[in-house]
């Protein structure tokens, strides 16, 4: 493990690794928006057992990307997403063989 002050910036696998969990709430979020779509932010907080203020914080970076938009009766996926789903695991295992061969050289 790599050692540093706490008030030093995050080491740069620290960083991968927070942007990882980032990556991954914000795709448990668009997950849960394209199975019951359309949802707002009170239900997505409640079914995911996220803090409103984080699931807030995810639509809004969906939304940015273009993954979902907001309607009156709450977030809907756009085809964006749906073309996202249908190459997730291939995206998921080329990240994965990239870091395996980190850790193996």
């Amino acid at each position: 493990m790599i050692m540093q002050d706490k008030e030093q910036e995050p080491s740069m696998l620290e960083k991968i690794k927070e942007d990882i969990n980032l990556a991954s709430r914000h795709i448990e979020v668009l997950r849960a928006v394209a199975g019951h779509q359309p949802i707002g932010i009170i239900k997505l907080s409640e079914l995911l057992n996220v803090p409103q203020h984080r699931i807030r914080y995810s639509l809004r970076v969906l939304e940015s990307s273009g993954y979902i938009r907001a309607s009156s009766a709450g977030a809907m996926v756009t085809p964006k997403a749906e073309e996202m789903f249908l190459h997730l695991n291939d995206d998921i295992d080329e990240i994965i063989r990239i870091v395996r061969r980190m850790k193996h050289s």
